[in-house]
C-alpha cells in the first residue's frame, strides 16, 4: 500500500464530521469558515462547486481547502472529477452514482488516493460494500435523510437507509447525509449513525466553530 494511502486511511476511520463546502461562500473567503470548522472538530472537508468551473479555477478554489486541511490534519476532497486530485493537492475524490465508476477513478487518481461514493438506497448501500478489489470505495454517504436544498429533486431516504447502513455497514467508514444540523442530529446518531456530512448546518451558522463542536459531541456521545 503507497505510504500516502495507509495514514489518509486511518484518518479516514477515525473521522466523525464531514463538512462539504463551495469554494466562495457567500461570495467571500472560504478560510475563516474552514478554520472556524476544523477548529470546532471537522475531521474531513471537500471543496463542491454547483457551477461549470474550469480546470484552472478549481484549483485555485482549491488552494485554501488544501492549506486548511493540512494544517489541522484533516482530509480534503474535490467533488466529482478524479483528475483534479492530483492538481488540486487532495487527499481523494467524492463521486456520485452517475459519475465515473469506483475502479476507474482509482486508476485516474492514483493508489495513494481516497475515493468516496453517494448512495441512495439500502441496495446501493449495499452494493458499495460488497464491491470487489479497487471497486469498492474508502468511504461511503448515505442519504439524504432529510430532503434537502443542496440536492434538489433528490428525495429523502429516510432514518431507514441509516438504520439499514448502521446494521450491515460493518466497519466501513459510512456517514449519513442531507439535511443534517443540531436540531436533528440526536435522532441520525440513534438510527446508528456514528459519522455525518453537513453542508448548510456549518456553512450558514452564526458560529461555525461551535456548530461544529455541537455535531460532533452528539455523534460522539452515541458510542455511550
Amino acid at each position: 500500500m503507497p505510504t500516502t494511502r495507509r495514514p489518509r486511511l486511518e484518518r479516514l476511520l477515525h473521522a466523525r464530521l464531514y463538512f462539504v463546502c463551495e469554494g466562495r461562500p457567500g461570495n467571500g473567503d472560504p478560510e475563516p469558515l474552514l478554520e472556524a470548522a476544523l477548529a470546532g472538530g471537522v475531521d474531513m472537508i471537500q471543496l463542491r462547486e454547483k457551477a461549470p468551473r474550469c480546470r484552472e479555477e478549481m484549483i485555485a478554489l482549491a488552494e485554501p481547502f488544501h492549506r486548511a486541511a493540512d494544517r489541522h490534519g484533516a482530509l480534503f476532497f474535490v467533488n466529482d472529477d478524479p483528475e483534479l486530485v492530483e492538481p488540486c493537492a487532495a487527499d481523494g475524490v467524492h463521486l456520485g452514482q452517475d459519475d465515473m465508476p469506483v475502479a476507474e477513478a482509482r486508476r485516474a487518481t492514483g493508489p495513494g488516493a481516497l475515493i468516496g461514493l453517494s448512495t441512495h438506497s439500502p441496495e446501493q448501500f449495499d452494493a458499495a460494500l460488497a464491491a470487489p478489489g479497487d471497486a469498492r470505495p474508502d468511504q461511503i454517504s448515505a442519504g439524504p435523510v432529510w430532503e434537502t436544498p443542496t440536492k434538489p429533486g433528490r428525495p429523502a431516504a429516510g432514518l431507514g437507509l441509516i438504520e439499514h447502513a448502521a446494521e450491515h455497514g460493518g466497519g466501513a467508514a459510512w456517514f449519513a447525509i442531507g439535511g443534517i444540523d443540531t436540531e436533528n442530529v440526536g435522532e441520525v446518531a440513534a438510527a446508528g449513525a456514528r459519522r455525518a456530512v453537513v453542508v448548510r448546518a456549518i456553512r450558514d451558522a452564526a458560529d461555525p466553530k461551535a456548530t461544529a463542536r455541537e455535531l460532533r459531541r452528539a455523534l460522539e456521545a452515541a458510542d455511550g
